[in-house]
Parts: C-alpha cells; sequence; structure tokens
C-alpha cells in the first residue's frame, strides 16, 4: 500500500423539495466507523483545495465521496500551471466531521512529470473500499493533439484504476485498464470527472462511472461498469455521434428510483444551441434507451455537471449543480427534478460569482454536500465546499 505522503420510496413529484443551508450547532462531531447517518457537522462552507498552495499552481476538477462516514474530497493537483497539460497530479483530503476539517493533502495518483487526472471515485457497497478511476497522458502534449491523431497511443490517454480499504487514508497502486476500456481508434477519453454509482435496483452492487471519448469521426459519452467491485471494467451503454449536431463530452449518471439510470452530458460545440444533453439506461447501464438529446430549458454554459439523486422517504428528487449562467461558468446553482430529469427548477444559489465544475455528495438524512470551482476574480482559485440541507414543504 501506498500510505498518504502528507500525513423509500415515493412516487415522482410526492413532495416539494427546498435546499437551504444546514443549520447546525456549533460543535463539530467526529464519525466512528460504524457511523451511517452521521451528525450535522458545525459548518456550512470551507475550502479543502486552494490555488497557489502546497507547490501547487493550480487545483481543479474536484470529486467528492462519502465512504465510512468520511467525505473524501479529490482534485487535480496542476503544478505549474493552470492548463490541461503538464505536470499534473490526482490529489485528496479527507474529513471526518461532515466537511469542516480536512486532514492533510495526500498524493492519490502520480505520473512523474505527465498527467494522471480526471479523479472518477466510487464506493464499492460491499466492501466499503474506495475504486478510483483516472486517466493519463504525456505532459506535453495537448487535447488538440490528442483528438487529432498526432500522439502515439504511448503518450495519449490511458486508464488506470486503484483503490482504498481505509476510506481514502492509503491507496493501492494504480494499475492500467486501459485495453479494457479504450477500444482501437479512440483518441481523446476522459473517465468521470466526478463520483460515480453503485447500483441498489437493477443490478445491484453494480459500479459504474460515466466517461467520454472522441474519434476521428466525432466524438461520444459512455458508461464503464464493474461486476466484480471494481477489479475489472467494461466499456458499456455507448453513444456517439458523427454530425456534429450534438457533440455529447463529459456527463454524469445518477440511479432513479425506479431503477433506471439518468445521464447528463455537456454539448462540447454541437451545432445545436443546447448545452445540456441526457438520456436513460434501463438495464443497468449496458445500453442507453435512446441516443442523447438536447434540454434546451436546462441552462448552463459548456461545462461538466454533476448528478446525484437524494432518496429522502419523504422527499426524493434528482439533483444536478452547474453553473446556470447560459454563457458564462458563473452563478453555480443547485437544481431538482422530481420528473426523473424531465424538468428542472432552481433550489439553492451555491455562488454568484465565478464557479466552474462541481461535484455532489449525500451528507446523511435530508443533507448533501457541494464541492466546486470557485473564487472572487476566476473559477480556479479555490475549490470550496458547502453543506446544504434538503426540507420538504
Amino acid at each position: 500500500m501506498i500510505r498518504t505522503l502528507f500525513r423509500r420510496r415515493r412516487p415522482w413529484g410526492a413532495a416539494a423539495l427546498v435546499l437551504t443551508v444546514a443549520a447546525v450547532p456549533l460543535t463539530a462531531q467526529t464519525f466512528k466507523k460504524s457511523d451511517n447517518a452521521p451528525r450535522a457537522a458545525a459548518c456550512t462552507t470551507s475550502t479543502p483545495f486552494v490555488s497557489g498552495t502546497a507547490g501547487y499552481h493550480t487545483f481543479r476538477i474536484p470529486a467528492l465521496v462519502r465512504a465510512d462516514g468520511a467525505l473524501v474530497a479529490f482534485a487535480e493537483a496542476r503544478r505549474t500551471s493552470a492548463a490541461d497539460h503538464g505536470d499534473i497530479e490526482v490529489v485528496s483530503r479527507r474529513s471526518t466531521d461532515g466537511g469542516c476539517r480536512w486532514g492533510p493533502l495526500a498524493r492519490v495518483s502520480d505520473n512523474g512529470r505527465n498527467v494522471a487526472g480526471n479523479p472518477a471515485p466510487v464506493v464499492d457497497p460491499a466492501s466499503g473500499d474506495i475504486v478510483l478511476l483516472t486517466t493519463r497522458q504525456s505532459g506535453s502534449v495537448t487535447q488538440p493533439e490528442i483528438e487529432a491523431g498526432r500522439v502515439s497511443p504511448g503518450d495519449g490517454r490511458r486508464v488506470y484504476v486503484q483503490r482504498s480499504a481505509d476510506a481514502g487514508a492509503t491507496w493501492s497502486r494504480a494499475t492500467e485498464i486501459t485495453r479494457s476500456v479504450k477500444p482501437a481508434g479512440w483518441r481523446w477519453y476522459a473517465t468521470g470527472p466526478g463520483h460515480g454509482i453503485a447500483l441498489t435496483r437493477r443490478h445491484p452492487g453494480r459500479l459504474v462511472v460515466a466517461a467520454n471519448h472522441t474519434t476521428a469521426r466525432g466524438s461520444g459519452a459512455h458508461l464503464l461498469y464493474s461486476d466484480d467491485h471494481g477489479r475489472s471494467w467494461r466499456v458499456g451503454a455507448l453513444d456517439h455521434h458523427t454530425d456534429g449536431r450534438l457533440r455529447p463530452d463529459e456527463n454524469a449518471v445518477a440511479e432513479l428510483p425506479d431503477g433506471r439510470l439518468y445521464v447528463n452530458a455537456r454539448d462540447q460545440g454541437g451545432s445545436h444551441p443546447a448545452t445540456r444533453l441526457d438520456t436513460y439506461s434501463a438495464d443497468g447501464g449496458t445500453r442507453f434507451t435512446a441516443p442523447f438529446q438536447p434540454r434546451p430549458k436546462l441552462v448552463a454554459p459548456v461545462v461538466k455537471g454533476a448528478l446525484s439523486h437524494a432518496d429522502d422517504a419523504a422527499c426524493p428528487a434528482l439533483l444536478f449543480s452547474a453553473p446556470e449562467h447560459p454563457r458564462e461558468r458563473r452563478h453555480l446553482t443547485v437544481r431538482r427534478s422530481t420528473d426523473a430529469g424531465r424538468t428542472w427548477a432552481r433550489e439553492a444559489v451555491v455562488a454568484a460569482g465565478p464557479a466552474a465544475y462541481s461535484d455532489l455528495a449525500p451528507t446523511g438524512r435530508n443533507g448533501v454536500a457541494v464541492l466546486y470551482e470557485t473564487g472572487a476574480t476566476r473559477s480556479t482559485e479555490r475549490i470550496e465546499l458547502r453543506r446544504l440541507t434538503l426540507t420538504c414543504r
């Protein structure tokens, strides 16, 4: 093992949902290992990653999971610049009090002076382990060069898996799984970023992670799945577009109460004016029920969004976080749907100013945490966590 270097349901529409900032007593509680429903933390916001600290120029690309009572926040730590290439590694910090205080920064996946990024963690319910998928490439090549086919396979995008049996305190070495999940002819490839899910209804225990890719003829989104607790992975549902009308890219997946999977993707430069696309899977992520379709009333700039399903029996809801401005990465908002993603309503503005990528994780009954990029003048200044409480009325 590699030690850290830094030491149930109710039918859709059954109740209205409101998100409010948690009102909690001013004492932090530390979770015991057996806690499944930790008590409210003593804060509403915290900042696990600040750009320009710990020897890194920029922290970007947040991902968040809750494992064994702890919140584990991941990010790309970009050593010399904010660029998507160069010396980049995946780091994490852990909180055992609901996201108020964070442990030391830990290096999780390091690729020398090259890229290790796109953290996509998922918790295996059978073992409690966090399984982490990441993507690597040479630090000297760029995404446009990879998409143009001018990069060798060894310097291009490659996929890795590793795991933690102690809620992110230590990690196994990363093992390459590129041959299993990246078909010949795929050029760009990205896992997540953001958390995956463990299915509870159809194919219970199956792990599913969203991913995306390009070829010489277009781009697509796909799901990866594992039926052996994250030890091996294969490509499942796949939608690839070549006509330029839609270009599904980074996407997120959530399980609905009826067992279907809802998938929401960013449209990366398609000719359709919508910037959000969505579809479903009815067989546990093996196939999509239909190609991605535009969702023009779900307003957002071109950006990665996050999904989570709140399974509170009193008011289940599908949650989506992304900037709400139609063109700029600002005004990060959590929206909710009580009809399986067909319509959306604003629930809470998390950041009124600059904000970009985000991820969501449940924090116990009626609670959800939003981990997001933000700052005073640009969204790459820090990664902040905001705790929200779900209430029905």
